[in-house]
C-alpha cells in the first residue's frame, strides 16, 4: 500500500467525526481563517477569480474562499471527507486528487490554500509545492500551513520520552535526541499519535521549496506558540478538563497578542507561509502525469459522486 493510500484510509476513518474540532484545532483554524481572509481577499476584477483548496478535507478553507467571492475548487485524496465537503458546500467544485499531481492546467488559479498540515502528510513535499506553484498564475498567491520543527512540542516530546512516554507522544528520548542532532535548517519525519508519519519543517526548507517552485515568500506567521505551553497531546481531546480548558483560553488570548510581534513564528507549532508566484515569470507546462483539466469536467459537485 502506498503512503498516499494509507493517508486516505486514515482520513476516511476520521470522516464521521472530522468536524468535531478539539480545542487544539479550534484555535488553529480560527487563527488560520483570520489570516486567510486578510491576505487572500480578492481585489475587484472584471471576471470572478478562481481559488484552490489543496488538501481540502471537509472544505474548511474552501468555505472561506467561497465566502470571499472566489470560484472555488478543492482536492483531496479521501473520498470520505470529499463526500462531506460536497454536502456542506454544493457550489464548490471538488475532485479526488493528490496534491503531488494536480489535475489542472498551469496558471489556472489566482490563489491556492494548502492548509490543515496537508504538506506534512505528503510523500514528496517539494513536488507538492512545485505543483501548487504550477497551477497558480503569475502574481498569484499560495498560502501554506504545516507542522514546524522548532516548536515547544519538541521539548514536550523529549520530556515525555524521558518520563517513559508519560504525555503520550509515542517517542523515546533517544528518538527525539536523534532529531535534535540534525542540522538546524533541516526538518524531520516522525510518528504522531493517531496521525501516523508527519513531516516537521523548518522555515529554511519551506523557503527552498518555494524558490524551486517559482514562488517567493511574502509573509510568515506562527500558530500555537504560547498555547503550546500545554502539550499538544493533552489538547487533542474533546474534553480536556475544566482547569486545562481555562488555562488554554488564557493562553489563546496571550497567543493572539504575541502573534502581532512576529516572534511567535520562531517557536510556534504551526507555520503559515504566504508565497507569491513571480509576476510575468514563465509558467511551467502541465505535468505529463497530470490528468486533463477539471475546471469544467464531471469531477465538480455537479458530476458523479467523487477531505
Amino acid at each position: 500500500m502506498s503512503v498516499s493510500s494509507e493517508v486516505a484510509r486514515l482520513f476516511d476513518a476520521m470522516a464521521p467525526t472530522y468536524d468535531q474540532l478539539e480545542p487544539w484545532y479550534e484555535h488553529l483554524y480560527a487563527r488560520l481563517h483570520e489570516i486567510l481572509r486578510e491576505v487572500l481577499a480578492p481585489l475587484p476584477a472584471p471576471a470572478r477569480r478562481r481559488a484552490l483548496d489543496a488538501g481540502c478535507g471537509t472544505g474548511l478553507q474552501a468555505g472561506v474562499l467561497e465566502e470571499l467571492g472566489y470560484q472555488t475548487h478543492g482536492v483531496d485524496i479521501s473520498p470520505g471527507l470529499l463526500a462531506l465537503a460536497r454536502q456542506r458546500f454544493p457550489r464548490v467544485r471538488f475532485a479526488l486528487a493528490d496534491v503531488e499531481e494536480l489535475p489542472y492546467p498551469s496558471g489556472a488559479f489566482d490563489a491556492v490554500a494548502c492548509c490543515g498540515s496537508t504538506l506534512s502528510f505528503v510523500t514528496a513535499p517539494a513536488r507538492a509545492v512545485a505543483e501548487l506553484g504550477r497551477v497558480v498564475r503569475p502574481g498569484g498567491l499560495v498560502l501554506l500551513e504545516c507542522e514546524h520543527k522548532w516548536s515547544l512540542d519538541l521539548v514536550w516530546a523529549l520530556v515525555s520520552g524521558l518520563a517513559g512516554d508519560a504525555l503520550g507522544y509515542g517517542l523515546s528520548a533517544r528518538d527525539v535526541c536523534r532529531q535534535l542532532a540534525r542540522p538546524l535548517r533541516e526538518g524531520f519525519t516522525a510518528h504522531y499519535p493517531s496521525y501516523g508519519l508527519l513531516r516537521f519543517f523548518t522555515l529554511a526548507e519551506l523557503d527552498a521549496m518555494l524558490a524551486a517552485a517559482g514562488l517567493r515568500r511574502r509573509r510568515v506567521w506562527g500558530i500555537h506558540g504560547l498555547t503550546n505551553l500545554i502539550p499538544s497531546t493533552l489538547l487533542h481531546r474533546e474534553r480536556p478538563g475544566r482547569a486545562l480548558a481555562q488555562l488554554f483560553t488564557t493562553l489563546r488570548r496571550a497567543d493572539a497578542l504575541l502573534a502581532r510581534t512576529g516572534l511567535q513564528r520562531c517557536f510556534a507549532n504551526s507555520l503559515v507561509v504566504l508565497g507569491q508566484r513571480h509576476g510575468g515569470a514563465h509558467v511551467p507546462s502541465a505535468s505529463p502525469m497530470s490528468r486533463a483539466s477539471t475546471l469544467s469536467e464531471s469531477t465538480t459537485t455537479g458530476g458523479p459522486a467523487a477531505r
